[in-house]
C-alpha cells in the first residue's frame, strides 16, 4: 500500500480546505474506501477523515415534509428508523437487502452510493485491461465473462454495471444529493449522479475532486413503494437485477410511477417509457405488464447475460404489484 497523509476534520469546511491536496479521498465508513486501497485499485496521496464532522449524521424532516438523510448516516441506521420504513419503504427494503448488518453498522450513504463497480475485471491484475482501471487499456469483460454485466447503457469501452442497491430505491424517489465544494455547493438529481461509460469510461460518478456530499434529500413521503433483488443467494450478495418502484394510486389505478432498475447499467436505470404507459393502468393487469415491457426496448443483452432481460422485467413487474400492495 502506498504511504499516505492522514487528517481529521470536524466540520465541512476544515474537510474541503484538507481535500485540496493533491489525490486526497475522504474517508467515512472505509467499507468501500480501505478495499479498495488493500487491492492497489486506488493509492491516494492523502485521506481525510470526515467521520466526526458534526451533523453529518443526522437524520431529519425537511421543512416540505420530505427526508434530509446526512451523508454519514449509517446505512443500518437508515433502514430501520421509523419515519424511512413508513414513509420510504423502498428505502428502507433496499438497505436491508444491501451487505451484511456488520458492514451496514459501519457503511454510510454517501460512501455507499460512490460505489465503485464490482467487475472482477477492475478487481483483476493489470494483465487484464479494464478501462475503469487504466483508461485506454480496453474492456476485458466485453468479450469475457460478462454475465453479471450491463445490458442497458453500455459501449465497448465499458459494461461494467453500478452495484448499490440503495441508489436504486433513490433513483425511484427523485432523490437530491448536496455537495459541498470550494467554487460553492450543488444540488445533484440522483439520475445525474453516476455516469455511464460514454467519452470517459474510467469515471463512476459527476463529483469533482474534493467535492464532499453532505446530504441526500427525498421528496414527499412514497408509503406505496417497494424494492425487489434478485441474487444467487439470499445474503451478503450484491444483485444480479434489482428494481424499485413508487407508486401514487387512486381506487387502485396508478396515477403516477416512477420505476428504476439496479445492476444492469452503470447507473440507476429508469424506465421512462414504461412509466408514463402505466398511468391509467391497474399494478398487476396485463396493461400493466405490456407497459413494463415497454421500458426494454433499449435492452442490449451481451453474450452471456441474455437471461438479465426478462430477469429484470418480472423483478420490475414484482416491484409495482408489491408497492401497490404495500409490501415489505
Amino acid at each position: 500500500m502506498r504511504p499516505f497523509d492522514y487528517s481529521r476534520a470536524t466540520s465541512p469546511r476544515q474537510a474541503l480546505e484538507a481535500a485540496s491536496k493533491p489525490e486526497a479521498s475522504f474517508l467515512a465508513g472505509g467499507t468501500e474506501l480501505l478495499n479498495w486501497m488493500r487491492l492497489g485499485i486506488i493509492a491516494p496521496a492523502a485521506l481525510v477523515d470526515i467521520g466526526r464532522v458534526e451533523g453529518l449524521e443526522r437524520i431529519e424532516r425537511t421543512t416540505g415534509g420530505g427526508l434530509r438523510l446526512g451523508a454519514l448516516a449509517r446505512l443500518s441506521d437508515i433502514g430501520e428508523h421509523e419515519a424511512v420504513v413508513r414513509d420510504y419503504p423502498v428505502l428502507s427494503q433496499a438497505i436491508l437487502k444491501a451487505a451484511s448488518p456488520q458492514i451496514r453498522n459501519l457503511a454510510t450513504i454517501g460512501g455507499n452510493l460512490l460505489q465503485r463497480t464490482r467487475c472482477p475485471y477492475f478487481r483483476a491484475e493489470e494483465t487484464l485491461p479494464c478501462n475503469k482501471r487504466v483508461a485506454g487499456s480496453g474492456c476485458a469483460a466485453r468479450h469475457g465473462s460478462n454475465e453479471r454485466h450491463a445490458i442497458f447503457g453500455w459501449t465497448d469501452a465499458c459494461v461494467a454495471t453500478q452495484p448499490s442497491d440503495p441508489a436504486v430505491a433513490l433513483a425511484a424517489l427523485d432523490a437530491v444529493v448536496i455537495t459541498e465544494r470550494p467554487k460553492g455547493g450543488r444540488r445533484i438529481p440522483i439520475g445525474e449522479l453516476h455516469v455511464l461509460p460514454g467519452q470517459a469510461p474510467e469515471k463512476h460518478h459527476v463529483l469533482e475532486p474534493g467535492e464532499l456530499i453532505i446530504a441526500v434529500e427525498l421528496a414527499a413521503p412514497a408509503p406505496h413503494s417497494a424494492y425487489v433483488k434478485v441474487r444467487e443467494r439470499e445474503s451478503y450478495e450484491y444483485a444480479l437485477v434489482s428494481a424499485a418502484a413508487a407508486l401514487t394510486l387512486e381506487n387502485g389505478v396508478i396515477r403516477s410511477a416512477r420505476v428504476a432498475l439496479g445492476s444492469v447499467a452503470m447507473k440507476p436505470w429508469r424506465l421512462v417509457e414504461a412509466e408514463r404507459a402505466l398511468v391509467g393502468t391497474r399494478p398487476d393487469s396485463k396493461e400493466a405488464q405490456a407497459a413494463l415491457a415497454l421500458g426494454f426496448t433499449e435492452a442490449r443483452a451481451l453474450e452471456h447475460n441474455g437471461f438479465k432481460v426478462p430477469l429484470a422485467r418480472n423483478a420490475a413487474a414484482r416491484a409495482v404489484r408489491d408497492a401497490a400492495r404495500g409490501a415489505s
